[in-house]
């Protein structure tokens, strides 16, 4: 009888194990800030006391976009993620890219994941006033849309809170400092606790 429940518990706590990747670009990464800074780290260190087997993958790259995050997806699969936080498409507006293309990228990224039977975390992203309508709506919406489709949990925006705030940001007014990050993790965790 000890046994049996011995094995129930081991079971268990298998079953509660998570492996999370963080599959975004500098916003990620945590552009100068040490690592444990980041967003991710943060969220990690959040969950930790009640998620202790809880994994958690930074795989932010500065200057990352859409097609090059699909090509890093096949090295990143081989960890055997249960979630992927996909926070990619931000350096695809910054530098005007054809909007289609963006969608199918991040498409090909969802449906390789969920052919994987991996949960999709998808994080929304927004164009500075200077981009111009209908770019700046169409981008936005670009995330809804694919949210919508794929049935997947969204974050509408990363840097909700944050953007515009020169108090939250480093000097270039693009990357957030590390009470920027600390709002993002509250943000990001919001929508990623449910899927554990």
């Amino acid at each position: 009888m000890k046994t049996f429940f011995f094995a129930l518990m081991i079971l268990s706590f298998q079953i509660q194990a998570k492996t999370v990747l963080f599959l975004g670009d500098s916003l990620t990464e945590g552009f100068q800030l040490d690592k444990e800074d980041a967003f991710p780290a943060l969220i990690e260190n959040n969950l930790k006391p009640k998620y202790p087997d809880l994994k958690i993958i930074n795989g932010g790259v500065s200057g990352a976009t859409t097609a090059s995050g699909l090509k890093r997806l096949t090295w990143y699969v081989k960890a055997k993620p249960d979630i992927i936080v996909l926070a990619l498409g931000s350096n695809d507006g910054l530098r005007g890219m054809n909007l289609k293309e963006t969608e199918k990228n991040l498409s090909l990224i969802i449906e390789k994941a969920q052919s994987d039977k991996i949960q999709i975390l998808l994080v929304g992203m927004k164009m500075p006033t200077n981009y111009g309508e209908p770019y700046r709506s169409n981008f936005e919406k670009l995330f809804k849309d694919l949210a919508k489709k794929y049935h997947l949990a969204l974050v509408p925006f990363l840097l909700e809170g944050i953007g515009g705030n020169p108090k939250l940001n480093l000097p270039d007014g693009i990357h957030p400092n590390t009470e920027g990050h600390r709002i993002m993790a509250k943000t990001v965790q919001t929508k990623l606790e449910p899927l554990l």
